[in-house]
């Protein structure tokens, strides 16, 4: 198969070389891209010495990096790696296993369920983040993923070249996940070791900043992919209200035959209204939702159709030539 390393940068001078003659000592014969992403120090020029291929993608943010790395690379299975030299390469066999296999679309790098990650990070919160974004998605899409966030992954062919990509930043790993649950993509997580930044190097990740994102990400996708389940979640909620606000009025009407409390009707019929409502919305877009992941399906049959090998046109002759 031929295998593409994808690493995508920004400000790595301190460790891509590194990460560079690692992955080429492990997969000697595969294609290593570098993709710069308007890195300020020699993060290229390291790279390029070490003799990976450099590619520059302008638009800033990891979504758009990856974006053009599934976009302009061609290979039958593609490894994701970040540039901080934290992913031991020794573990890349186990990830491109399942794929070469034909067993998985996605393959994970777990960093969580042998404890690595949290013996190694040492910033304040991401491990929390991390717990709480696999919770939740584990909760809606009534799985047991380990890791949900690691940037150490393999895809094959079909994924890469199927997955439409709307995050700009480091809420990408989080999309991909999603997707590929929503789309009823083999997902295989290999447990790997983790290891802390060298002293020197330092995170872009803005904790707070980039956790916001990831979880209105969450609340997006969860939107987009289980419109029925959000929507009925907000027609419940606004039909509790309405039932809070309404009942009093209803138990003095028995009682007296008037209403005194008209706001609080009024209020009570706005809310069994945005109820009924929010639950309407909810079944049409349940509709559009399941047409888009038929036409995904039949795009999928399209694109294996396409990348199948042909067989050889023309007849075997049996028996000895006359």
């Amino acid at each position: 198969m031929k295998i593409a390393v994808l690493i995508p940068c920004y400000n790595e001078e301190q460790t891509i070389g590194d990460v560079i003659e690692a992955f080429r000592k492990q997969l000697p014969n595969a294609d290593i891209y570098v993709f710069d992403n308007n890195s300020k120090d020699k993060t290229s020029e390291v790279a390029r010495k070490h003799g990976a291929i450099v590619r520059q993608e302008f638009q800033q943010g990891k979504g758009h990096v990856v974006r053009s790395m599934f976009r302009n690379i061609d290979a039958d299975c593609y490894v994701m790696v970040d540039g901080d030299n934290t992913y031991p390469a020794e573990f890349v066999h186990d990830l491109i296993a399942p794929i070469q296999e034909g067993r998985a679309n996605m393959v994970i790098g777990d960093r969580l369920s042998n404890g690595t990650y949290v013996k190694e990070n040492k910033r304040k919160f991401h491990n929390l983040g991390n717990t709480m974004v696999k919770n939740c998605i584990n909760f809606l899409y009534k799985k047991k993923l380990s890791d949900i966030m690691t940037g150490y992954r393999a895809f094959d062919r079909l994924f890469v070249k199927t997955m439409p990509i709307m995050s700009p930043g480091f809420e990408i790993e989080t999309e991909m996940t999603i997707h590929a649950l929503d789309k009823r993509l083999s997902i295989v997580e290999v447990p790997i070791l983790y290891r802390d930044r060298p002293e020197g190097s330092y995170s872009k990740l803005n904790t707070l900043a980039d956790g916001r994102k990831v979880l209105y990400k969450i609340f997006t996708l969860f939107k987009e992919y289980k419109p029925m389940l959000f929507f009925t979640a907000w027609s419940m909620l606004f039909l509790v209200l309405g039932l809070i606000v309404g009942i009093p009025v209803i138990v003095e009407y028995f009682n007296t035959q008037f209403i005194t409390r008209v706001p609080s009707a009024i209020l009570a019929v706005g809310l069994v209204v945005l109820s009924v409502l929010s639950f309407g919305c909810g079944a049409i877009l349940d509709t559009v939702a399941s047409n888009q992941r038929k036409q995904y399906e039949l795009e999928l049959n399209r694109i294996q159709a396409e990348t199948k090998p042909k067989p050889v046109q023309g007849m075997t002759r049996t028996g000895g030539s006359k």
